[in-house]
Formats: structure tokens, C-alpha cells, sequence
């Protein structure tokens, strides 16, 4: 994405995809979400959505990383809904984000539109 910097915040070691992925994650504003392949996609890898994935499993909590604004690409939470996913819905209603309780919402509202 023309313009997007790595983040100061980013710990040094890491891979200069996960620098800019780690930007445009905590650029995802309170009450949007984005896929896992817009995330990909603004990092400049839009086939990197599995890359996400595995990112936000493994820094989520050491980079303070807003995970429950990532959904799939059809606007549904990916997590177990009697787990974690419950936790990301709940998060997400908090933030204003309307989420069925099966872990739907609407992309054509809610998603992350960083133009």
C-alpha cells in the first residue's frame, strides 16, 4: 500500500512482511473489521490471508494486536463460537459492530475502508 511505513512499535527480528502486517492491523479503527485477505492485500501479499492467520495467532498478545476486527472473508467470525469466538463477538458488540449469534455480520457495513 502506497505510503504505509513499518511500525515502531514492531520488535526487531521480524520479517519486513510481518512489520507492515503489524501496521495495518493496528490500523483496523474501533467498530470495522477487515479479512484476513484485505489485511494480506494491504501488506502488499494478497494471497498472504493464511500469513494473518498465523500472525495473529502467534503475536496477538505480545503486540497488543486488535485480532477481533479480523473476520473471514464472508463476514463470519472463524473461531469457535463457544470459545474464542464468543470472546471476538462480544468484543466486537462492545465496539458497536452488530454480530449474530452464530458469528455473522455485515461486511457491506462494517467493513474497514482505510481510502
Amino acid at each position: 500500500m502506497p505510503g504505509l511505513k513499518s511500525d515502531s512499535r514492531a520488535k526487531p527480528g521480524l520479517s519486513p512482511f510481518t512489520i507492515v502486517l503489524l501496521s495495518v492491523l493496528r490500523r483496523i479503527p474501533k467498530g470495522k473489521v477487515a479479512s484476513y485477505g484485505q489485511v494480506a492485500a494491504l501488506a502488499g501479499h494478497p494471497r498472504g490471508a493464511r500469513q494473518v492467520v498465523r500472525l495473529l495467532h502467534s503475536l496477538s498478545e505480545r503486540e497488543k494486536l486488535p485480532w477481533h476486527r479480523v473476520v473471514d472473508r464472508n463476514g463470519h467470525i472463524s473461531l469457535p463460537m463457544d470459545g474464542a469466538g464468543g470472546l471476538q463477538a462480544a468484543l466486537l458488540r462492545k465496539e458497536g459492530v452488530k454480530v449474530s449469534e452464530a458469528g455473522a455480520l455485515r461486511m457491506e457495513t462494517f467493513r474497514w475502508d482505510p481510502e
